[in-house]
Parts: C-alpha cells; structure tokens; sequence
C-alpha cells in the first residue's frame, strides 16, 4: 500500500490553510453532522471464533479507538476489553498497574454496580464510540464480564445491588476445599462478596446489564470467574441443593460470542462446554514450559488437555492476566520472541479461538509492570510481523484441516493447513536448515512472510532455512489493493480535485448516476478517503489533504 502522500500531524495549525477554504466553505458547512463509516476489510474472518482476539488488558476505551487499524492490520478479529461495569475506587484513585499507594488493576474485578462506565476505561459514550471504531474496520468486541461476585468492601456495593430483591449475596462460606462444588461455587472467592446467581433477582440484574452492553456495541462476553457459579445440575452437598439455572438464564442473549474462566480445580469443565466455550488454562501452561526448555513436540502442541472437549469449544493463550500476575511469576518463562512462536503453534492449528494478551507497555522478563499504566496500549509485540503474519494466515485458512508434525525432534514443529499452507515453529535457539521434510503443500516456492526467505517444494519435500527462536509463514496469500491515500479519483496523484471530491461526499452530493461520490463499501475507495486513518470521513481528512498539497 502507498503511503508517500500521507502525512500525520501530531500538533494542531494555529490557522487552517488558505488554499481552497473560501471555495469550499459552503460545501464544508453543508456537510452532515454525522461521520460517514464502513467495515474496512484487513481479510478478517466473519466470526470471531475463526479468527484471534486481542486481549487490551487495562487499555482505556479511547486507546483501544485509537489503535483499532493497527489490530485490523495485524490480523485481530476481536478486541477483548477489561471489565467496564462500575468498580471500586483503588488506592487514592490511582492510575498504576500494581503499587502501594496508587491503584492497582484487580479493583477492576471489585464491582460496585452493573452500570457501563468506570474512571479507568472510560465513559459508557467513549465505550460506545470504541465499538463504533473497532466495527468500522471489521473488528468485533468481546467484553470481560463480572458476575460472580462485587467488591470485598460491602460499604462500597451500590444501593441497587444490595436490594435487588431476595438475597443478593451467598452466605460468607470460606472456599477451604477446591474440589468442593459447593465451596467452590458457594464460597466467597479472596474475600469477595458472592453474589446469589440462584436468586432469580439477581439473574435478571445480569441480563439486563448484558442486554446493555450489547445495546451499546459489544458483540460478546468472557466470564470471569465461571467456574465459581453452580450447573443446573450440581448435586446436593450435605443435603443442600445448591443447583442452579444462572448459565442458561443469562447465556440466553444475542452475543455472537461467549466463554467462562475455568481455571484447573474442581471445576466440571466438559459440563460448562455444554452450555459455552471455555479456557483451557493447562494447555497454555505446558506451551509456555515447552518453549521455555526448548522442547516442543507434536503431539503436545496439538493436546488441548480437555479430552472430553471439543476443540471448537475451547479458548486458548500462550498466557493470560491471571498468571501474567500470579505470585508463580510466569511472565520471566517467555521474552517477546518466545510468545511469538508459541503463540503461532495455537494460533495457525484453527480449531481453537486463540487470545493473545497484551503484556504492559515496557515491560520485559526483567520487568514486569513496565510503565506501569493503567489505560495505555500495551507493548508492541502484539503487531509484530510474525504474529501479524500468523493471525493472517489464520484469517486466509479457515475450514481448512490441520496435521502437526515434528520437522526435527523436539526442535522444530510443522503446522499444515491442507495444501494450502504452513506455518513453522523453531524453538531452538539456533537457525535451523530443512532439507527433504515431507509436507501435503503443494509443489512450488514460497516467500516466508516474516523473514522474506525462500522456501521449496519439489516432489512433496520442503526445503529453506528458519531462523533461531523463530517463526515461518508459508502460503500465498492474495495481494492487497494498492490504494494511494487520498487519490479519490483514482488518477495517480493527489489534487484539490480530490479535497473536493470528498467535500461534496460529506454534503451528501451523487454522481450522475445517484451513487455516492465515495464508495464505502469497497474497502480501497474508504482508505482513499480516510487521508488521516482514524476510520471515519470527516471535515479533517480534507482539511488534512488541503494542508499537505500546501506543503504542510
């Protein structure tokens, strides 16, 4: 793609441009209040389940608007938030991942009511805007769900929780056996006041605060603590029916997508993967062990370790928040290179829904919290070009099968997606030459989309050098249009002729045939137009083009 003619502008002009102002003043006051949008397309999959969501962990709604094409283009198909109902107010209000005195990130599963909107993601209109963004570029929003329990701190829980009708909250039982049922889900989880989900009161409060989370954009939830709320079907614990019909009561919603934490310990995880997906937190564990001892073999890289399972229903991590911060310090197993290739052997294999979590800005396995920012994006290795080329490789072979293979013994690992592709994990820790390994893909070269490298196929033998603690990508994937940014008219070049072009879209003119000036359903045209990238059409995209042909 072209992007010679497009500028950024990180200070605002003390003065808009002379050129064309005065002859397109009238036509610029005409133009309608609304901005003009369009789903993008970046080759992203129709459903989330096909494609890898990003987990923005503690990114404010604004930062996640703010770097939505940057998601699109490194192949996410979904942003997954944290928890944007109303929580408790942390030490002194602060803003900190982690610290004493000023704020820490776990208040943000300390609810206080089940309203949209908290001082450290945002506004419910910023969250509706978030959404806007992220649809306009074909990413969808899958939003971390609290509905186990509210805050340890009962003084802070709103009015309306605690009168919702009935008991609102289990009795203050400690969870002294995890593979207890009945402590497990009855029990008040690290102090936490635990809601009653039998209570049908309570039910309701969870399904209409889901109807409007849906309501305001949001196209699918992840539970959090899942396993601590009772089945249908749990049996009486000391003759107490502790049962419950909480997961089919509030599952029944129009969310594209939805899937429970269950975390390893008593937890009946193939009964929850009949009502919805859920995590498979052990698999994660052995890959991130496996790649840190340099040991990967086939048959672990495909064992999801939820044999009565579906793959389908399972949502897969290299990592995630809960052991990125556990006490066990699991974020010092994997430097950024080492997330790269894990992360490519869950991500290419499809059957699952992968999610890549965002470490903190700045940080390294010498330093967890980084900057140590609450609302910020996290590092950057989430659009790094091996996971960017992974997560669209993923994009391009849905429906396609998988076979994992070991190219060298513990070293090197293979996952195909029928002829059409390859994707090559080495967790060596040096460059690794193939010569002769029998693959399915088809015969022919292929340029690895990280590295830029050759790889040969001759008579079903593949051939080509993957480099140290890396990742290769083999398919061949189609090309993208080659759009020049603000050439509107398609002729090669950028004019006030195109300023104008896109003024006259704005105030809603047609061309002679009454189809709109912009055509905004084909992806090239909208990026033509969108001279600033923000997704959206607006007034400053051809402010943006006036400055540059004035040599702004």
């Amino acid at each position: 793609m072209k992007h010679s003619l497009k500028r950024r502008f990180s200070l605002l002009l003390a003065a808009v441009m002379a050129i064309g102002s005065v002859a397109f003043s009238a036509t610029a006051q005409a133009a309608p209040a609304e901005t003009t949008t369009v789903a993008a397309s970046y080759g992203l999959p129709d459903k989330i389940e096909d494609g890898a969501i990003l987990h923005c962990w503690c990114w404010d709604f604004n930062t996640i608007a703010e770097n939505i094409p940057q998601i699109a283009a490194a192949g996410f198909k979904a942003v997954q938030t944290s928890p944007i109902n109303a929580f408790q107010r942390g030490d002194n209000g602060g803003l900190s991942l982690m610290s004493e005195n000023k704020g820490k990130w776990w208040y943000q599963y300390q609810t206080t009511d089940y309203t949209i909107g908290n001082y450290m993601l945002g506004t419910e209109e910023e969250f509706e805007e978030m959404c806007d963004t992220a649809h306009r570029y074909g990413v969808k929003v899958v939003v971390d769900i609290v509905a186990n329990h509210c805050s340890s701190d009962y003084s802070v829980i709103s009015s309306h929780v605690k009168n919702i009708g009935g008991k609102a909250f289990h009795d203050r039982v400690e969870i002294t056996d995890w593979s207890n049922r009945y402590l497990v889900t009855q029990g008040k989880l690290t102090g936490l006041w635990d809601l009653n989900t039998q209570n049908p009161a309570v039910q309701q409060m969870i399904c209409d605060y889901l109807v409007d989370v849906l309501s305001a954009g949001a196209d699918g939830f992840r539970f959090d603590a899942a396993k601590h709320i009772e089945l249908p079907d749990d049996e009486p614990y000391n003759g107490t029916d502790f049962s419950g019909d909480f997961w089919p009561t509030v599952l029944d919603n129009d969310a594209e997508f939805q899937y429970g934490e269950i975390l390893p310990g008593g937890d009946r995880a193939e009964d929850y993967a009949k009502l919805m997906k859920i995590t498979a937190a052990s698999y994660g564990t052995n890959l991130r062990t496996a790649v840190s001892k340099q040991k990967l073999t086939a048959s672990m890289a495909k064992s999801y370790r939820l044999t009565n399972v579906e793959a389908n229903q399972l949502v897969t991590w290299v990592e995630s928040h809960d052991n990125y911060c556990g006490e066990d310090a699991t974020w010092k197993q994997l430097d950024n290179a080492q997330v790269q290739v894990a992360w490519a052997v869950i991500a290419a294999q499809g059957d699952t829904t992968p999610l890549f979590f965002a470490r903190p800005k700045g940080s390294s396995t010498t330093d967890q919290w980084g900057e140590n920012r609450i609302g910020q994006d996290g590092d950057g290795n989430y659009y790094s070009k091996a996971v960017a080329a992974v997560n669209k490789f993923r994009n391009a072979m849905v429906g396609e099968p998988k076979n994992v293979t070991e190219l060298i013994k513990q070293k090197i690992v293979m996952i195909e997606r029928g002829t059409k592709g390859a994707v090559i994990v080495n967790v060596d820790s040096v460059d690794n030459t193939l010569s002769g390994k029998a693959t399915k893909l088809a015969d022919g070269e292929y340029i690895d989309q990280v590295s830029g490298t050759t790889f040969t196929v001759s008579n079903g033998k593949l051939s080509g050098t993957i480099q140290a603690t890396g990742v290769a990508v083999l398919y061949q994937p189609e090309e993208e249009p080659d759009v020049m940014i603000g050439d509107l008219d398609g002729d090669g070049e950028v004019t006030i002729q195109d300023a104008t072009l896109l003024q006259r879209h704005l105030a809603e003119f047609k061309k002679e045939d009454g189809t709109a000036i912009v055509d905004e359903s084909d992806p090239a045209s909208f990026k033509a137009a969108d001279y600033n990238c923000d997704g959206k059409l607006t007034i400053d995209d051809v402010t943006d083009i006036q400055r540059y042909l004035a040599g702004a």
